[in-house]
């Protein structure tokens, strides 16, 4: 929203500097974004109001003219211009008065005929144009940078003082607001204005409420109103204004137009769009002879306005001459021959506005919000009047700004408008009262405010305000609720002013309170109540322990879309189950209106949402290494019709083992390979450990061919419960996601196997004091036999006094037989007590030889 000081002004007294007056309404919560200036750049000494007080004719040229121009005192200069609104007066005597923006040689002014955006400034030089001396410019508004227009030159209003600095006449400050939905009352200079009163204390100027009616008629003479869908269109009104001309609007009014980002279009549509930034109120304005027209072809005499919902399949052509499909949840104006314009939203090429129009017919009507703002969206039409139906238009102000806009057609387009309003009002703007007490605004704001106050600044705010001893019988539940009192406390009845459909209860009136006095103000204070019990939160706990350890292990935190497609859910499946019949299988969580059609569906497995994301990120980069915390949706273990939400990490990897660096600068020199299955079976187990649980509580079991994997696969087993799988993503199942022919290690562990409870977590063994023995001792074992198995015999008959198992050796071939192994372990031996000796370190290992045969049928490799 774009709000000139220079049209503020005409609604309220500006007590405070621009930047201060800012941040007030800021703090307000009428978010200031920026303050464009402009003419700042305007040179006060060389850019002046001028007045032409000649228009001869160029010499040697025919579509030039000269122009003498005073700018301050005796002072004249002639300057050449071929502007086709001076060129119209040349030879004219006397001339009429006509005001210029005035630039002098030495002026720095846009070069309106740079192809360069933005276009440059260059200072304007004297020249000779076609042998007369032009030494200064009569300047149009590209000149200046107001807007694009280049056609003519700017024609100042007549009062303007010449020799004044430009910029102090026709410069100005404009607030660009970025307003909340709540805001919605803002989105207005009346708005604006009645807040900056409130908040400043300036005095408020309204335009006086009138229409200035002439003639014996009536407008019931001319058209009708009738409402189909009350539900949808609260009320409808419309005025007719005869003897119209359409042209240029005035110059002061084109100007706010632009300030305030619209483009003037002519005096008629022009004031519809002035009247909707000044009051906050859409218009439309039909041309009112087609309508009569239509209704004779449908056998009546003057038009009836219809307010119906539309055919569904219905064919319509809007304003830009498009023609649209409709359906039958949309609002449209329609008249005993067919819809004129879709309500709130755009109007139809038939019953526009023209040069040719005589006779307009002013609409001014309030719609419903939410339906509004759907028809524009099924039909992607967004325009300033949907916007601001869909965040509520009062229904007072509908007949308001019609008498505005009916008295501005009157007075700038030569109208006479007929007497009367066509009303129709199926549904009045109901009457709100809300109810505060001194107590809930202390509860509320952590400050003491007394009734008073309350009241001073409701009153500021044009709330009728009174105390009570008690709410009225019929008053609403809204108006009391959540309301604290104390006994016997007095109330404060509050009537909200009509053009505030934000308030309905307490707490909107206690922010009312809160914004006046000054968010600034309200002063810091300490919780008066004891603190209550801390409760851990250990899965929030974990998921943040898990986020630590892995971005320390070198891995990305990723946040993927939670919808997807069952499509996706196919292809993650594709190496082992069709496609057809997957839905059926596995339920999904559907949207009922979903954004796009690939994120129809909430997703069941995060590996769905990792490979989306390779999908797309792999594009751009050929090493990832990324993880991801988030929830699954199962539908079918759910209670009730909530489904269930299962939290999960998904953990892939893809690409070479090192990054490319100044040490390993490309692809021939990088030995170290592709990142594999044990890369991230590596990761998986630092995060085990790191989370606190033993090697010999986690497992990893063999699982070739399951779900997206292929056979390099394995099943995590925590403390006897499964937690996932890891495993190397199968071809197929690379290919139907179009990833390039990498390897790509993926992971899916459910988190409430890796959650472990604090009392849970190990104490710190103790440290020896003893130095350790460390030994190698390698095993000849059968290929069926895993490494586990081995570990675990070793383990079992070592005792206390082993320490550590690591495996640093696997072998397979000569002098071996076929179909067995060696498996090669450094073993650590170390006592709390004393020193080891041979003997004691003997005595483990014969342990251990007989245990590993008599298990696993291992045979000590000499």
């Amino acid at each position: 929203m774009l709000a000139p000081l220079s049209w503020l002004k005409e609604y309220v007294d500006l007590t405070l500097p621009v930047d201060a007056l800012a941040e007030r309404l800021t703090l307000a919560g009428l978010a200031v974004d920026a303050i464009h200036h402009v003419g700042d750049w305007w040179d006060p000494e060389t850019i002046t109001v001028g007045e032409v007080v000649a228009v001869l004719p160029h010499p040697d040229a025919d579509r030039l003219v000269l122009v003498d121009v005073a700018f301050g005192g005796d002072a004249r200069q002639r300057v050449v211009t071929g502007a086709p609104n001076l060129y119209q007066y040349r030879g004219v005597t006397p001339l009429p008065v006509l005001k210029v923006a005035f630039a002098r040689a030495g002026a720095l002014l846009i070069d309106a005929y740079s192809d360069q955006r933005p276009r440059p400034k260059k200072k304007l030089k004297a020249s000779r144009i076609r042998g007369v001396e032009s030494s200064g410019m009569v300047c149009s508004e590209r000149e200046l940078g107001l807007s694009e227009e280049h056609e003519g030159i700017i024609l100042l209003p007549e009062d303007a003082p010449v020799g004044m600095p430009l910029r102090d006449y026709l410069g100005d400050r404009v607030f660009e607001f970025d307003l909340t939905p709540d805001m919605a009352r803002d989105l207005n200079m009346i708005g604006i204005a009645r807040e900056i009163s409130a908040l400043t204390g300036g005095a408020l100027h309204l335009p006086a409420d009138v229409l200035p009616a002439a003639g014996d008629d009536n407008v019931a003479d001319y058209v009708a109103v009738r409402i189909d869908e009350p539900e949808l269109c609260h009320r409808y009104t419309g005025i007719v204004i005869h003897g119209v001309t359409v042209g240029p609007s005035p110059k002061w009014m084109q100007e706010r137009l632009t300030k305030a980002g619209m483009r003037p279009i002519n005096n008629v549509v022009d004031i519809t769009n002035y009247v909707m930034l000044e009051y906050g109120q859409p218009l439309h304005a039909f041309d009112y002879d087609t309508l009569v027209r239509r209704a004779q072809q449908a056998g009546d005499r003057t038009p009836t306005i219809i307010v119906r919902r539309a055919a569904a399949g219905e064919k319509f052509i809007t304003l830009d001459d498009i023609e649209r499909t409709l359906d039958d949840s949309m609002l449209m104006i329609a008249d005993t021959l067919g819809s004129v314009a879709i309500a709130g939203v755009m109007g139809g090429q038939e019953s526009e506005v023209s040069d040719a129009t005589r006779t307009v017919l002013l609409e001014s009507a309030t719609f419903e919000g939410i339906n509004n703002r759907r028809t524009g969206q099924k039909l992607k039409l967004y325009s300033a009047a949907s916007y601001r139906f869909a965040r509520g238009v009062p229904a007072t102000l509908n007949d308001i700004a019609g008498r505005r806009a009916a008295d501005l057609m009157r007075q700038y387009a030569g109208g006479r408008i007929a007497p009367g309003i066509a009303d129709a009002y199926p549904t009045p703007q109901r009457r709100v009262t809300v109810y505060a007490t001194a107590s809930d605004t202390r509860r509320i704001l952590g400050m003491t405010v007394t009734l008073e106050q309350m009241a001073d600044a409701l009153r500021r705010l044009d709330f009728e305000v009174r105390q009570v001893a008690d709410p009225a019988p019929d008053a609403p539940a809204a108006a009391t609720f959540a309301l604290h009192r104390a006994a016997g406390e007095p109330l404060l009845e509050c009537v909200v002013p009509w053009h505030r459909l934000d308030v309905t209860m307490p707490a909107d009136l206690i922010e009312e309170v809160a914004r006046v006095i000054g968010y600034e103000d309200v002063p810091i204070t300490l919780m008066a109540d004891m603190l209550p019990t801390q409760h851990r939160n250990e899965i929030v706990e974990t998921e943040e322990k898990i986020r630590d350890i892995l971005i320390g292990s070198g891995l990305q935190d990723t946040v993927n879309y939670a919808l997807t497609s069952p499509e996706n859910h196919a292809r993650l499946a594709l190496a082992f189950a069709p496609l057809d019949g997957v839905e059926d299988r596995a339920p999904f969580v559907e949207l009922a209106n979903p954004i796009a059609v690939e994120r129809r569906v909430l997703r069941r497995s995060l590996l769905v949402s990792a490979l989306e994301s390779l999908q797309y990120n792999l594009r751009y980069a050929d090493r990832l290494a990324m993880f991801e915390i988030g929830r699954v949706y199962l539908p079918e273990r759910g209670e009730g019709p909530l489904p269930h939400e299962d939290r999960r990490l998904s953990l892939v990897l893809t690409g070479p083992r090192q990054p490319l660096s100044f040490y390993n600068s490309n692809a021939e020199n990088n030995t170290t390979g592709a990142l594999d299955f044990y890369d991230l079976k590596g990761i998986v187990e630092t995060l085990l450990a790191r989370l606190g649980f033993k090697a010999d509580a986690i497992e990893y079991r063999g699982a070739p061919a399951t779900g997206a994997f292929g056979p390099r696969c394995a099943e995590v087993v925590v403390e006897g419960e499964v937690a996932g799988l890891i495993g190397e993503v199968h071809p197929q199942v690379r290919a139907a996601f179009d990833l390039p022919a990498v390897r790509i290690n993926a992971a899916e562990l459910r988190l409430a196997v890796l959650q472990r409870p604090h009392w849970r977590h190990d104490p710190m063994p103790p440290i020896s004091s003893y130095p350790p023995v460390v030994e190698d001792m390698a095993f000849i074992v059968d290929e069926s036999v895993t490494v586990r198995m081995v570990e675990s015999a070793i383990s079992a008959a070592g005792g206390a006094l082993l320490t550590a198992i690591e495996l640093f050796d696997l072998y397979r071939g000569e002098p071996l037989p076929v179909g067995a192994k060696s498996l090669a372990f450094h073993l650590t031996y170390q006592s709390q007590e004393a020193n080891l000796r041979d003997s004691d370190v003997a005595k483990v290992r014969e342990r251990i030889i007989r245990r590993v045969e008599r298990e696993v049928s291992g045979k000590l490799r000499g």
